[in-house]
């Protein structure tokens, strides 16, 4: 279960004031790609735009609870559980992750060793799907400011975490095939307006 548009839309305005900062306005910008490439793919097994709209809005909820590394990820899980919105808590839990190992984490773990421990367990018994995978490829590309490449985005988060691994880099760059096959476009050329970023040299 997830909230309406509407709903979420609240409860993101809502967290924005009790901590205000770009990670809103980057859950925004995630969503309206979510949106976009969701309506682009095509298949039987179609994406629905409004859903991918507001799992992506309330990908970083738990920011709402103040700053935090590893802690957003326990705090909006926990909350989105809280309200009911099981698919939303989920995706809180996933986001962080295209590779399914919670030890593969690059920020600190602010949280007791018993929570990242219980969080794994979580995270290694789901069958991840589209909306997952949807959610971890347009958290690469929405910066507060708007769409960036992936590589820009990664090199944004290496520069203030310090480091930022290859195979992550590297499994994210596969979910942008993934979804370029899915949709039979250049990932850039749906969700942005920019044409310097069409041309990319991500492979």
């Amino acid at each position: 279960m997830h909230p309406s548009r509407k709903q979420a839309e609240a409860l993101l305005n809502e967290s924005e004031k009790l901590n205000p900062g770009k990670w809103a306005d980057h859950c925004r910008v995630a969503a309206q790609c979510a949106e976009k490439i969701a309506s682009a793919c095509t298949g039987s097994d179609n994406l629905d735009p409004d859903k991918a709209y507001v799992l992506a809005l309330l990908h970083d909820i738990g920011r709402r609870f103040g700053p935090s590394q590893f802690g957003h990820i326990s705090d909006g899980y926990h909350y989105m559980q809280q309200l009911g919105y099981d698919e939303a808590a989920r995706i809180c839990l996933t986001h962080s992750f295209p590779q399914q190992d919670i030890q593969s984490y690059i920020g600190r773990y602010d949280v007791p060793p018993a929570e990242v421990t219980k969080l794994g367990q979580h995270l290694a018994a789901l069958q991840y799907d589209d909306y997952d995978r949807l959610i971890q490829l347009c958290d690469s590309v929405a910066m507060a400011e708007g769409v960036v490449s992936i590589n820009q985005r990664l090199d944004d988060v290496e520069r203030r975490y310090g480091h930022f691994p290859a195979e992550k880099r590297a499994a994210l760059i596969r979910l942008k095939a993934y979804f370029e096959a899915k949709m039979q476009r250049n990932l850039y050329s749906v969700i942005s307006d920019n044409p310097a970023l069409w041309e990319n040299a991500e492979k």
